[in-house]
């Protein structure tokens, strides 16, 4: 049977049968035969030549057996493939930091559960499949599960728990957030800490964050009062077995908060092809990993919206030698980079997590070649030419002296018009902006219009922004 297929399977599950000789029957009626039933063939990428392997292949679903890839090197045949019946591409598995303990490169983000009402962030979980689907992928390999307080309007956390029973809590280490903005006494910490771990069913948890850190709550809440010395007693008594953050701001202030304590085993930060240099960014990441920091990776793809890209994105992707979905390419430029510990992926469907169980089997460090690097950098050109306002956040007109986030009201309503989707801005425009930081608030003085060096009308566009996201 090796004699006469190789076989790979590419990002949306799909095996890629390639035929070794040039035997005259039909290529479905030898699959058949070799391994078992399928479901319809699709069409041949070049329907009259069926001579080498370089010059056809066709793809076809298979319905009751698995296949991985493994590349074995170039032969006169083109790349070979092993076939394996009964089998799923390995998970990879990579340094957490200073830990010594190894994660799967793929992480489960417990935020976008699938829910009754269709709406992404319901409490109306579908607790059955959402249980199906963690348990799915921890059966294959994930090990590294990550909820947070408010996700689901509070039920994640108990689904988590639900979906952890029957053994499975012994397979996984499990992640979740102190809501800091509720905290406003030292007691909290511990209140909040202690109703976790009732809804999680758990007696510990791996790794506990402090919620959304930014220099406001650093100095105001965590600080102020003192969580240091409440979560090193938690630490001591195991409830909590690592501190680490998540974040959001820029990176001055993730320099801040890295460099504060010597508590942080790890960090959370959003990071993706378009976030190079905004939040954390490529400089946070490659801090936190100098500190010996793990650092796991949430909005991998931007809430979706790099797995279905605009229409030129997607044609210069699909014209790479290399084929790739959307989302292994955004995926797969994440865990190129040795500094990158975990990628966190919010799934709500289980074809969601075979795609993206099947991306992280065939993640590797150092995979990608210039050429691929080159793909990943003219498709951030491309998205990037769909902004209106050319802010490039230098920060020359900060601060201001009327308060406002001037390049932060810019980033939000930027946003809106990339991604064609205006809800998620207000959202972000909402949560990341404090009330005297945003647009409403700009009194057109002209202080920051004389020293732009992009010469943008900034009083002008305030206005148009408060009109969108306000």
């Amino acid at each position: 049977m090796r004699d006469l297929y190789d076989v790979g399977m590419n990002a949306e599950g799909t095996a890629i049968i390639f035929h070794r000789s040039a035997l005259g029957q039909s290529l479905k009626d030898q699959v058949d035969r070799a391994i078992g039933k399928t479901e319809s063939c699709n069409r041949h990428t070049r329907e009259t030549q069926l001579g080498p392997v370089s010059e056809w292949r066709t793809t076809l679903r298979l319905t009751s057996h698995n296949v991985f890839r493994r590349t074995l090197g170039r032969s006169r045949s083109g790349v070979e493939f092993a076939l394996n019946r009964g089998k799923r591409t390995a998970m990879q598995y990579r340094k957490f930091g200073k830990l010594g303990w190894q994660v799967s490169a793929l992480g489960f983000g417990c935020m976008r559960f699938p829910t009754a009402d269709g709406e992404r962030l319901s409490p109306n979980i579908l607790e059955d499949e959402a249980i199906r689907m963690v348990r799915h992928a921890i059966d294959n390999g994930v090990n590294y599960l990550d909820t947070a307080y408010p996700y689901h309007g509070g039920q994640s956390e108990i689904v988590v728990g639900k979906a952890l029973r029957d053994g499975y809590r012994e397979k996984v280490r499990l992640a979740t957030k102190l809501p800091t903005w509720q905290v406003t006494c030292a007691e909290d910490f511990d209140r909040l800490l202690d109703e976790q771990l009732k809804k999680l069913d758990t007696t510990h948890i791996d790794f506990y964050l402090l919620h959304a850190l930014g220099k406001s709550r650093w100095h105001e809440v965590v600080l102020k009062h003192d969580l240091f010395g409440r979560a090193e007693a938690a630490l001591a008594d195991g409830r909590i077995r690592h501190l680490g953050f998540s974040f959001h701001d820029d990176y001055e202030a993730f320099e801040e908060i890295v460099k504060g304590t010597d508590l942080w085993d790890f960090c959370q930060i959003q990071y993706n092809y378009m976030d190079t240099e905004t939040q954390a960014g490529t400089r946070g990441l490659k801090l936190a990993a100098e500190k010996g920091l793990a650092v796991a990776v949430m909005e991998p793809l931007m809430g979706g919206r790099l797995a279905d890209p605009p229409k030129d994105v997607r044609d210069a992707m699909e014209a790479f030698d290399v084929r790739r979905s959307p989302a292994e390419w955004a995926l797969g430029w994440l865990w190129d980079q040795p500094e990158v510990s975990v990628v966190l992926s919010g799934m709500s469907a289980m074809s969601q997590v075979e795609e993206n169980l099947a991306i992280a089997g065939r993640s590797r460090v150092g995979a990608f070649t210039g050429a691929e690097q080159a793909l990943i950098a003219r498709a951030r050109e491309m998205y990037q030419a769909r902004t209106v306002i050319p802010c490039t956040r230098c920060n020359y007109c900060m601060p201001c002296p009327n308060g406002l986030n001037i390049p932060g009201n810019f980033e939000h309503f930027n946003f809106a018009h990339l991604f064609d989707d205006v809800k998620t801005a207000k959202f972000r425009y909402q949560v990341f902006l404090k009330p005297e930081e945003r647009s409403s608030a700009c009194i057109d003085c002209g202080i920051c219009e004389d020293i732009c060096p992009q010469q943008i009308h900034i009083g002008e566009w305030m206005p148009k922004v408060t009109a969108l996201l306000g």
